[in-house]
């Protein structure tokens, strides 16, 4: 059964370390900001320092209606440009009157688990999901959390640290590991559920899929294997004892990519399946649990 994301808001996450990033954006209008339908560059005050983001909302836009939010992440070095062009979010939100926030991380990075800098990123997101929430009327129960590469790894320390912002997360290239994964403890406090999507020609395949299975065991999630519609490509899906859900889609041919994204440096449009179709229905399926 196909979930509708209605009023779902995207959060964008940058990739992992190591990738073609893309040029910064302009500086950000000092114009005042008004929630409105459109493609805004924004800042917000955090520790003292003006952090930038795009921010797209839907045509049909309506702060009445507590639309969803996904934020979106980019890799290193990269630009929430990068990110918005490669996932293709924005087409998703207008479908269905979503949010959709690309955030740039410090000198092309985000201080994810393995890499990059030493910014305040999980506050940064979760003042970044206050301000959306309280000024763009967000669903704080429908507030999802993407990346890839740099962008996947900050989704996953976002999720472990920010307890309670995120329902869901959705990591492309991406992974569970570094030295603040080696703490049993390090794992979410409140459920957050995952989708993730790992190519076997990854040089960090195996780290992604060691990960996968460190967070499943820890969480006490049974995973078993469901048809992924595409020959050669497996998938599991795991329910956890805290009621959340983790599906992993590995793709054997595939690369450090986004797969089905059609532009980019980190495209995959021969994969076979789509990570932001799939992603997309996952959010709209898995709300904050107990919302």
């Amino acid at each position: 059964m196909m979930a509708v994301l209605t009023g779902l808001c995207l959060i964008v996450v940058a990739p992992a370390c190591g990738e073609r990033g893309r040029p910064s954006p302009a500086p950000p209008s000092a114009s005042t900001e008004t929630p409105t339908a459109g493609d805004h560059d924004l800042t917000l005050n955090h520790n003292g320092q003006e952090r930038t983001y795009l921010l797209h909302a839907p045509p049909g836009y309506d702060p009445g209606r507590s639309p969803a939010l996904v934020i979106a992440l980019h890799f290193y070095p990269g630009s929430a440009t990068g990110v918005q062009e490669l996932a293709g979010l924005d087409a998703k939100a207008d479908k269905d009157n979503v949010l959709v926030a690309y955030p740039d991380g410090e000198g092309g990075g985000f201080n994810g688990l393995v890499c990059c800098g030493s910014a305040d990123d999980v506050g940064f997101l979760t003042a970044l999901t206050d301000h959306l929430v309280q000024t763009w009327h967000a669903d704080p129960n429908r507030v999802f959390l993407t990346g890839i590469s740099n962008g996947g790894d900050m989704s996953f320390r976002a999720a472990v640290e920010s307890t309670g912002k995120f329902a869901a997360i959705g990591v492309v290239s991406g992974g569970y590991s570094g030295k603040l994964t080696t703490a049993e403890s390090y794992v979410p406090k409140s459920p957050v559920s995952v989708i993730t999507f790992i190519g076997g020609q990854d040089r960090q395949a195996s780290t992604f899929q060691t990960g996968m299975e460190t967070w499943q065991q820890r969480l006490s999630c049974r995973p078993s294997p469901k048809p992924s519609g595409v020959p050669g490509v497996t998938h599991t899906v795991a329910s956890c004892a805290d009621g959340s859900e983790v599906s992993v889609y590995t793709l054997p041919e595939m690369g450090h990519s986004w797969p089905g994204a059609t532009t980019g440096s980190l495209a995959a449009s021969s994969a076979g399946l789509s990570a932001t179709d799939l992603m997309w229905e996952f959010f709209a399926a898995h709300p904050r649990k107990g919302a």
